[in-house]
């Protein structure tokens, strides 16, 4: 139990700060505290939307938010049940760890790249491409190329992308930072193109550095960037209480899906979800949300399984897992499964 001390440490400061602000209700004797590992990002909506709207509540929890700043370090705190959900991208990482003997599987979307609309993008420095020195795929030759972090499925994204220049991944040069350091580094010169995320990507083209050559949709349509994961004790001992999350977490993901209108945050519950996100995340300002291409979030939890499959093969190809573990042993849908029989499936609601 080597996490449990870090671990309980940034718990109280988290929870210090969350009564601070008077963002999180008390919790209910009645009500099961379930805690949930979040990135603080527009991905986590659905999460957000859950605890704000209610749905949480009604089906007897409440939940803890603990916020990490890479997914890949929720992982290790999966497999020893002091978190019983979390949601981050898909990485080496995960494979790595379930082989080592971590419990935990990916049980839902959590963000996905919707071929019409989208939170990532390949951007490029505008001078490259103004010089004529950057027109298709094939320019991505050579170029420093930003990316968030190594192991994550950004990178097989990068890879999609330089296949359609007719290139192999050797032929980039990857320079790894987070996405808050991107604008800065366009602006310096520092990186030439990179795989940018809301709200970085908005503020990236607000500097006039760079423009946007394709969203990640259109040259890797739904891959998924994001999941749901469950840990050991939902796994195991407590089904129960991880059917009644994803009940609320499907409930949430529909609230947000009624706010998306042509790839924007515009339908009739829109000021409620921008409150929302406005409330529980990182980012304080409305505007931010208003202006930028929200994450597209599957409304009935479905994962693609195609694009995981894909990656899994990136993640071998290159080295950083041994493929021992597939995809079909990290993912179990029995969870959305029950969720849509009893809710059935998405209807857009024309109201609140």
């Amino acid at each position: 139990m080597q996490l449990l001390r870090p671990l309980n440490f940034l718990i109280a400061l988290h929870l210090a700060a969350a009564a601070a602000a008077g963002t999180f209700a008390s919790i209910s004797p009645a009500e099961e505290n379930v805690r949930i590992g979040i990135i603080n990002s527009s991905t986590d909506a659905s999460f957000f939307i859950a605890d704000a709207e209610g749905y949480f509540k009604d089906e007897g929890l409440h939940a803890e938010f603990v916020s990490f700043d890479a997914a890949a370090k929720m992982l290790p705190v999966l497999g020893t049940g002091e978190l019983a959900a979390a949601g981050g991208a898909l990485s080496s990482a995960l494979y790595n760890a379930v082989e080592s003997g971590v419990e935990m599987k990916a049980v839902a979307d959590k963000a996905h790249h919707d071929p019409s609309f989208g939170h990532a993008a390949l951007v490029v420095r505008k001078d490259l491409i103004d010089s004529g020195k950057f027109k298709s795929y094939a320019d991505l030759r050579g170029l420093r190329i930003a990316l968030s972090g190594k192991g994550t499925s950004d990178e097989s994204v990068l890879n999609e992308a330089l296949k359609r220049g007719g290139l192999k991944w050797s032929a980039a040069n990857v320079i790894y930072m987070s996405f808050p350091q991107q604008p800065a580094a366009f602006v310096n010169g520092t990186i030439d193109a990179g795989i940018t995320s809301e709200p970085a990507l908005t503020d990236s083209l607000k500097t006039g550095a760079v423009v946007m050559f394709a969203r990640i949709g259109k040259f890797y349509p739904n891959q998924q960037s994001a999941t749901v994961i469950y840990g050991v004790n939902f796994l195991k001992g407590e089904r129960a209480t991880a059917k009644k999350f994803m009940r609320a977490y499907i409930r949430g993901a529909r609230f947000y899906n009624d706010a998306i209108v042509n790839g924007v945050i515009d339908g009739p519950n829109a000021p409620e979800v921008i409150a929302i996100l406005t409330k529980y995340s990182l980012v304080k300002d409305p505007e931010v949300y208003r202006a930028a291409t929200p994450p597209a979030i599957n409304p009935d939890g479905k994962l693609d399984l195609a694009s995981m499959n894909k990656d899994w093969q990136f993640f071998k190809d290159t080295g950083q897992i041994d493929g021992r573990v597939t995809v079909d042993q990290i993912v179990d849908t029995s969870f959305v499964d029950g969720a849509l029989s009893a809710l059935g499936p998405y209807r857009r609601s024309k109201s609140k």
